[in-house]
């Protein structure tokens, strides 16, 4: 009797094989997403405790007072400032174009920078203009 296999034996061994590699992949991917999501929770519950250790009264506000509370705060220019003094810029490829890289809204990732340091800009001026206004 041969040991040796037909091409067809061959060819469904290996199906079998890169099924069994499909499914480790997609457990591992399945892992590593959990992983992200649970760091990302103890990020999120560590900071949340530090800002409650620091203002105990935010345990108070319902969560549309609190939603107002961090909105006016971040987005003073204060908060903007303070925060690219901590966080040093991204390094900008130019190699890269507005073509090379696009996000999954069509935009590039300068643009859709841009766009979020111009809202920032424009929320905090409204929030100085809103002030004087006041005051």
């Amino acid at each position: 009797m041969s040991t040796r296999r037909t091409t067809a034996e061959m060819i469904e061994a290996k199906k079998t094989e890169m099924g069994q590699k499909k499914n480790e992949l997609a457990l591992l991917l399945q892992r590593q997403r959990k992983e992200e999501r649970n760091a990302r929770t103890h990020r999120l519950c560590e900071r949340g405790g530090i800002v409650e250790k620091l203002l105990p009264d935010l345990a108070r506000l319902d969560k549309e007072q609190f939603d107002t509370f961090v909105q006016k705060v971040l987005l003073s220019g204060f908060a903007e400032k303070t925060l690219r003094g901590l966080v040093p810029p991204e390094p900008v490829n130019e190699a890269e174009t507005e073509t090379d890289v696009v996000n999954d809204g069509g935009s590039s990732a300068a643009e859709a920078a841009t766009v979020a340091r111009h809202v920032s800009a424009d929320s905090s001026a409204g929030t100085s203009a809103a002030a004087r206004q006041a005051g």
